[in-house]
């Protein structure tokens, strides 16, 4: 009678035991099911890097709206003079002359289609370095300082075309034009970076190096 009860305790144990392997599987295959069809149903989320982003049109904008940028100023002095044979006396007339030349670019010049994104790098072709004002002799200090005769305006103006352009020789000597040059690469660069772009690259037009 025991023997009969064990055997009937043992064979509804296997039969508990496969109903429940039976549960957990299906639990197992109908959770797969439920996940591929959820997974299937959700958009694949792919990443597109923006690796090109030029400069707007506010910010091109601004720049040409610098205007006449100035990097370098070169304050000079002339004395000129001319003579004149006379019956007597010779006729001198000697005048100084004050000026500040302004060295810089003109930034409403710049070809907007020389900016452009290479890379990670932004390039940017600037206008050559030239004097910004060519009426640059401050008139109120120029000074007579010896005269003898009767001058006629056109000599006076002979005196100030000639100290003009001396002025012109001493100030755009080839060591201030790359020191204005370096100035401007120097400015436009952090003036780039200010707008965040980490790597700028300046040249200027009509530059045989590059």
């Amino acid at each position: 009678m025991e023997k009969n009860t064990r055997t009937t305790i043992i064979t509804c144990g296997s039969i508990a035991a496969a109903v429940v392997v039976f549960i957990v599987v299906s639990a197992i295959v109908t959770g797969r099911w439920i996940w591929e069809k959820a997974e299937a149903g959700i958009p694949d989320i792919s990443y597109n890097e923006q690796t090109e982003v030029g400069l707007s049109a506010t910010q091109v904008q601004s720049i040409i709206d610098i205007g006449q940028w100035e990097f370098l100023s070169v304050t000079d002095e002339e004395m000129v003079d001319t003579m004149r044979s006379g019956l007597f006396f010779d006729d001198h007339l000697v005048c100084i002359y004050y000026g500040t030349l302004r060295l810089g670019i003109n930034m409403q010049r710049l070809d907007t289609s020389r900016l452009q994104l290479k890379g990670d790098t932004l390039a940017i072709v600037l206008p050559q370095p030239t004097l910004l004002d060519n009426d640059f002799i401050d008139d109120a200090r120029t000074q007579i300082f010896h005269e003898v005769g009767d001058w006629p305006s056109s000599a006076r103006n002979d005196l100030y075309a000639r100290a003009k352009a001396r002025m012109q020789q001493r100030a755009l000597t080839t060591a201030n034009m790359v020191r204005t040059r370096e100035m401007a690469t120097m400015q436009m660069q952090q003036l780039l970076q200010a707008m965040g772009y980490g790597y700028v690259e300046v040249a200027f037009e009509n530059d045989l190096s590059r």
